[in-house]
């Protein structure tokens, strides 16, 4: 694996996100379609995570995001950041925080 200097860790964006809405994407099994909150600004998201999350236990919960990654479309919609979450190869979990803290916090 590559080392990375602190300059270029720096110019990752990573902040709170609180997911308002989710829904599949129709066509595909793994694609969840995220309406989240970052404060003071609304994003959609597309996330890999539908195989491991349904829908309905994702709305109120707090993620972490990649939230300067260039837009892109996937299944015709614009995905404007990136879930992060951690996989073993088998198992996926999402990052949220173990404490209340507010939405849009960067991560540091």
């Amino acid at each position: 694996m590559e080392l990375i200097g602190i300059e270029d860790f720096l110019k990752l964006d990573i902040r709170l996100a609180k997911v308002l809405s989710a829904e599949r994407v129709e066509g595909s099994e793994k694609l969840l379609k995220l309406r989240v909150s970052l404060g003071d600004e609304e994003r959609t998201l597309m996330a890999g995570i539908a195989k491991h999350y349904e829908p309905e236990e994702l709305i109120g919960k707090k993620v972490l995001i990649l939230a300067n990654l260039k837009p892109r479309k996937i299944f015709g919609v614009e995905s404007q950041g990136m879930v992060l979450a951690l996989s073993d190869g088998e198992n996926l979990s999402l990052i949220v925080p173990d404490r209340d803290i507010k939405e849009g916090a960067k991560a540091s």
